[in-house]
């Protein structure tokens, strides 16, 4: 009788375990973000971000297969709000949200990624990603730029006024 009973109270933990883990919820972003942030969980904005990083990005995967949901919301960098970049050549790195190296990772608005002196967006080494409904403007670099992968897709994105003289490449 008493094997039964621990295998009942065995079988009423993994249920409730398994119950908690099912109604995970995304972490939540917004407000400043002064060093990198690294998601490793289903994220999404529930406010608008400002990104005070200095030469590095401001939002980072370090997952496959992540969403990154912008909500409706504004991710805005250190460049200029009229030029993007003015004078000299921009610092390079300082990405609004960056994939290096993950696989099957979705990046979807609406939303808007704007004023960083990089790219609003780069992916490098992914495969298999998605980029859905995002708008980037006023990046010193491209928009969205997508560096030795396959099968990426970009859809119903707008790239407008990203690039600088020494690097027009503003589109995606």
């Amino acid at each position: 009788m008493t094997r039964l009973k621990t295998l009942a109270r065995l079988a009423s933990f993994l249920v409730v375990l398994l119950a908690c883990a099912g109604g995970a919820q995304a972490t939540d972003i917004s407000g400043t973000i002064t060093t990198t942030l690294t998601i490793t969980d289903d994220s999404k904005l529930v406010g608008d971000v400002t990104c005070a990083v200095t030469g590095a990005a401001c939002i980072a995967f370090g997952a496959s297969g992540l969403t990154l949901d912008l909500n409706g919301f504004t991710m805005t960098g250190l460049a200029d709000p009229a030029k993007a970049c003015v004078g000299t050549t921009p610092p390079g790195g300082e990405f609004g949200i960056f994939l290096n190296g993950f696989n099957n990772v979705t990046i979807h608005g609406p939303g808007l990624v704007q004023r960083f002196r990089a790219q609003g967006i780069q992916l490098t080494n992914s495969s298999g990603s998605t980029i859905r409904d995002v708008t980037s403007s006023t990046n010193c670099a491209s928009g969205f730029q997508l560096n030795n992968g396959s099968n990426n897709l970009l859809e119903n994105n707008v790239s407008v006024r990203n690039g600088h003289v020494t690097a027009a490449c503003g589109g995606i």
